[in-house]
């Protein structure tokens, strides 16, 4: 795994994207950016044993280098599942599928690159979105959490991950401030902490948990409940009726 220096010697701040330079760094990246990361992976699958059947398809929209579907391949190994990867990303879907054939799971996992929120969904028992909402238009997110409610099958679920806001200032400052100091301890420079947030301002738009249950409920999920939270970090688990 490549250590994630990438703003260590940049000295003027870009707009962040997922180009060659973030896709050699991001597995790290994630690791030392999202808190408990492997443990959401880990809860999901959890959750999915009891949701998911021989002959489903499981996709995950926004995957990245693959690492969630790549680890929930070797959670559910006793079901027949098939699963999807979509992702905009060039260098993503590249990382992704060479990892697949590391470990031997290019047969079970198909990664596509695609825009996700125009490219057709199969009918589906599970969506994945990590951490790949907030960095869609505020205005287009409705109208694609509806789409997945349309592609997912009754009985289906939705695995949503999400950096949140909180509308309470003082507790959203105690938020910031403890993944701050998470950061820190993961071995980031104020300078490279410092820089990311320039980058990342204007393109990771969070919305609060109650932003966030809201377009749920207005996608068709009458069934939404929290199955994780650190501080401004939340899972949600919405199952379609």
């Amino acid at each position: 795994m490549t250590i994630d220096r990438l703003f260590h010697n940049n000295n003027d701040a870009v707009d962040f994207t997922f180009n060659d330079q973030v896709a050699e760094v991001f597995d790290d990246m994630l690791a030392r950016s999202v808190p408990c990361y492997r443990q959401v992976i880990d809860m999901s699958g959890k959750l999915l044993e009891a949701f998911v059947r021989d002959g489903d398809l499981i996709y995950d929209l926004g995957c990245s280098t693959g690492r969630p579907l790549i680890a929930l391949a070797e959670i559910l190994k006793s079901k027949k599942v098939r699963y999807i990867g979509m992702d905009n990303s060039e260098a993503m879907i590249n990382k992704a599928r060479l990892k697949a054939l590391m470990y031997s799971r290019h047969n079970q996992i198909d990664f596509d690159l695609a825009d996700i929120t125009s490219a057709p969904l199969e009918p589906c028992r599970t969506v994945l979105l990590n951490y790949t909402l907030q960095f869609l238009r505020p205005v287009s997110r409705a109208p694609f959490l509806k789409k997945i409610y349309e592609a997912l099958q009754p009985g289906g679920i939705l695995i949503l991950s999400e950096k949140i806001i909180s509308p309470h200032s003082c507790l959203n400052r105690c938020f910031i401030q403890a993944y701050l100091d998470f950061k820190r301890g993961q071995g980031y420079s104020e300078i490279e902490i410092t820089k990311k947030r320039e980058a990342l301002e204007n393109i990771l738009i969070p919305f609060s948990i109650a932003e966030n249950r809201d377009l749920l409920a207005a996608a068709g999920f009458t069934s939404c409940e929290t199955f994780f939270q650190w501080f401004n970090f939340v899972s949600f688990a919405a199952v379609k009726e």
